[in-house]
């Protein structure tokens, strides 16, 4: 600062102390409550968090989708620490990711979202061991199915060790029946829930979810470990009214748990959010509900504002008619 400042700056506070200069009473008493009445955007989220407010009904989080990139900016990670109880890495434990060649595993983006949550209270599902898509052109080109099921076991076992004790629950297996991997998992981290997670599972007695209930419970009674079933719940406008019945009928399985795990929906009705959250709360079973994505901003749907907070990070009519819904 100039020196000429400095003396301009030094002389005004002698001439004119704060303490001396009185304020009338009305106008301090209103300067108080204005300073009492504004808190910062992370404390005015927080009071008002979906997470606490969903814990307090007795469900085990109200969750987000979310990665390094973008828990690298200020705003999306003081809206998860306000809002979100749970994190799923969006990307980052996807096999494309993970392992890329063969013998190479690249844990950084994966380790940053882990240590990120365990830092600051967050509960994590591991998203996901297995998936036709986003696989390895290595893994794709294998064409012997006793190699491609030892592989399959591998990388269960690596990435589900690695975070052993750090992660709740896993998608093993996520938009598929028949492929192998449940049985190495409950070796690597006997503590964490195994989940089978699938879309279109949004709506009571279609093929899909009678097969999904057929199939786990198949299974179970064969001995392969399944925790619990996971609905990925990206809907259209007008998709929330069916949820209830889907949730409800994939809770008849022999399972303990479901939950709905990638959810969003077109526009983001407040009547479909609601109706998708009141479900859950009807269904015992429910454990939680993932939302996937922090903003519009950078939702997979382009263009459809699907999300809880608009692209200027702001909540929407959606989030607040939940805060009422919870409350």
């Amino acid at each position: 600062m100039k020196p000429f400042l400095v003396f301009l700056f030094g002389t005004l506070a002698t001439a004119f102390p704060v303490d001396s200069i009185e304020l009338d009473p009305e106008l301090a008493l209103r300067r108080v409550n204005i300073t009492e009445r504004m808190p910062d955007l992370e404390e005015r989220q927080a009071s008002s968090s979906i997470n606490q407010l969903i814990e307090n009904r007795g469900k085990g989080y109200f969750g987000t989708a979310t990665d390094r990139g973008l828990l690298q900016r200020e705003k999306n990670a003081a809206i998860i620490n306000a809002n979100f109880g749970q994190v799923t890495p969006e990307n980052s434990m996807k096999w494309q990711s993970l392992n890329p060649s063969q013998g190479q595993y690249n844990w950084g983006d994966a380790d940053y979202l882990v240590d990120f949550a365990q830092q600051n209270g967050k509960t994590i599902r591991g998203h996901t061991l297995v998936w036709h898509s986003q696989l390895p052109q290595w893994v794709a080109n294998i064409n012997n199915a006793d190699t491609l099921r030892q592989v399959i076991r591998t990388h269960v076992s690596t990435v589900v060790g690695r975070y052993k004790g750090k992660i709740r629950a896993w998608d093993v297996v996520n938009e598929i029946f028949n492929e192998d991997g449940t049985l190495e998992a409950p070796e690597a981290d006997p503590s964490c829930r195994l989940y089978i997670n699938d879309y279109n599972l949004d709506r009571s007695g279609v093929s899909k979810v009678n097969l999904m209930r057929y199939y786990v419970d198949k299974w179970i009674s064969e001995g392969v470990p399944i925790d619990g079933i996971g609905t990925q719940t990206h809907l259209s406008a007008g998709g929330g009214a069916a949820v209830q019945g889907a949730l409800q009928q994939l809770a008849t399985a022999a399972v303990t748990e479901v939950a709905i795990t990638e959810l969003d929906i077109a526009n983001a009705p407040t009547s479909d959010y609601n109706a998708v959250v009141q479900g859950c709360l009807n269904t015992p079973k429910c454990y939680g509900i993932t939302v996937w994505g922090i903003s519009d901003k950078d939702s997979w749907r382009t263009g459809a504002n699907p999300l809880l907070f608009d692209s200027s990070f702001n909540p929407k009519a959606a989030y607040n008619s939940i805060v009422t819904l919870l409350s």
